[in-house]
């Protein structure tokens, strides 16, 4: 129980910031904690408050983040991948995202697969791969504070 609104303040707090606004927030389904579900409540700025499966794609894809930063508060992992979380963000969107994934710098890895140029030049280092030769595997790396 502790954990679930530990999570949830940090939820409470994440969603606006990564939104511009707005207001996101955890709810149980049912009255036993042990065997409760949990319903992620979204209100993105200028909507009506509403259960994440009627959400767009990236509103989705932002409320899903705001909920993994949140447990992230609360339970760091040293390491994380995140495969095209962004693609479905616009660049207002990704610009919200990249700052707040650099306040999880100090505590985890981030690993991020991504095509998007603006969650690329927040990065510290880039990783590419690249065919020279036909079936032939080349990795290039990037250190973007040397650049």
């Amino acid at each position: 129980r502790d954990t679930f609104e530990r999570v949830n303040k940090n939820l409470e707090t994440l969603f606006p910031r990564l939104f511009g606004g707005g207001h996101g927030y955890l709810e149980m389904v049912g009255y036993d904690w042990l065997t409760a579900g949990v319903a992620i409540m979204a209100r993105p700025p200028g909507k009506r408050i509403s259960r994440i499966h009627l959400l767009s794609g990236g509103e989705k894809a932002l409320t899903a983040t705001a909920l993994l930063f949140a447990i992230y508060l609360v339970k760091p992992s040293p390491f994380c991948v995140l495969d095209e979380i962004d693609a479905a963000l616009d660049d207002a969107n990704i610009g919200r995202f990249c700052d707040t994934l650099k306040g999880f710098t100090d505590k985890s890895q981030f690993l991020i697969i991504t095509h998007n140029k603006r969650t690329m030049q927040a990065a510290d280092r880039l990783y590419g791969i690249t065919m020279q030769e036909r079936g032939v595997s080349k990795r290039v790396t990037v250190k973007v504070d040397e650049i």
